[in-house]
């Protein structure tokens, strides 16, 4: 039989190789629907609503997200719902250990209605605050949590604008941009000076990080002390040490030398964190200091270690776990549409009375 072929014809293009799945965008939902046997829609099903699917069904579905690894893509469902099921918190660092109470208690009142956190490190700048807040609010997130009051024009004005339910907490303010949990700075500190004057105290000191919020309790501190007469005749302030932000037991050890250096004659100092504070102690034990009798120690935080420290810390207790569950609950109902009533509260503050002072 002849071979009638063009012999002289271009040799015929070989078809590209089939790119991997992995290489392209990974596991898909189609891929879990095809191991599980079930249409692509079914699989959606058992995975954003389980109850309406056979539990056979569901059961086969999830043995095929394990096998494959599969992780549905959050992105497209939000630009879909418009929902994220994510909320943004901002610290202003995670070191700080006075948050973390909060942060716990919003973690797992999140989780509990299908929400996760994301959490930010702002910092003690304002203009790191506005760069963290420009990259939350372009991720969408269904609600902001901020620790303390935003004070940037340029920021709460992009809050204001972006729609996103936001939460000011650990400050109040008369003008919100949202919703509001928090206490007042001020009278934190002149409580904390009138705690001390009804225990004989009258040569008083602070010793206080640089962070705006803590030197609001010391300069109450220090006015609400200067009408008591817990300082020395024409003075217009008691004697203080300011330190760093986030603060340490070391700037505490060392704040109480530089203090005492100036002013030997001190016999109660208000720290603005339990951290400071257990500084003090130390140096106050390291020098031979009789705690309360020479000096008296103040904290605030309640921290964890305070009741087992010795002598144990009297400090200014701040309900976080509360605030991280408030503010949950305020995020999840502004998400879901539902009204959320008093969304202002001033949770306050208690004064722990213990050995130290």
């Amino acid at each position: 039989m002849d071979d009638t072929r063009d012999h002289n014809a271009e040799p015929p293009v070989a078809a590209p190789p089939r790119r991997s799945r992995r290489k392209s965008g990974g596991t898909t939902l189609r891929d879990v629907a095809k191991l599980a046997g079930v249409a692509p829609i079914t699989a959606s099903r058992a995975l954003n609503t389980p109850n309406v699917v056979s539990d056979a069904i569901l059961e086969r579905v999830r043995a095929a997200v394990e096998q494959t690894g599969y992780v549905p893509n959050m992105l497209a469902g939000g630009l879909a719902s418009r929902k994220s099921r994510l909320v943004a918190a901002v610290i202003p660092t995670i070191s700080g250990n006075v948050f973390l109470e909060m942060v716990q208690s919003l973690t797992a009142s999140l989780a509990a209605s299908g929400y996760q956190l994301m959490l930010g490190q702002s910092g003690y700048e304002d203009s790191r605050e506005d760069e963290l807040l420009e990259a939350i609010i372009g991720r969408r997130p269904d609600g902001v949590v901020l620790t303390g009051i935003m004070r940037s024009p340029q920021g709460r004005q992009r809050l204001l604008t972006s729609g996103i339910p936001v939460v000011e907490t650990w400050d109040l303010t008369p003008d919100p941009i949202d919703m509001l949990i928090g206490f007042s700075h001020e009278k934190v500190g002149e409580e904390v000076a009138r705690y001390l004057h009804a225990r004989g105290k009258r040569r008083v000191a602070t010793l206080s990080a640089n962070d705006q919020r803590a030197m609001r309790r010391m300069k109450a501190f220090s006015a609400t002390a200067i009408e008591l007469g817990m300082a020395r005749p024409g003075e217009a302030e008691v004697p203080g040490w300011v330190v760093p932000a986030p603060t340490n037991v070391g700037l505490g050890r060392s704040g109480l030398r530089e203090l005492l250096a100036r002013h030997p004659d001190i016999d109660a100092l208000f720290c603005s964190s339990d951290m400071v504070a257990l500084g003090v102690l130390t140096e106050a034990q390291a020098q031979g200091i009789a705690v309360p009798e020479q000096l008296a120690v103040v904290g605030l935080g309640d921290l964890s270690f305070a009741r087992d420290l010795q002598p144990a810390l009297t400090t200014v207790r701040i309900d976080g776990a509360t605030i991280g569950s408030t503010a949950a609950r305020f995020i999840v109902d502004r998400s879901q549409e539902r009204e959320v009533r008093d969304g202002i509260i001033d949770i306050g503050f208690s004064i722990i009375e213990r050995d130290s002072a």
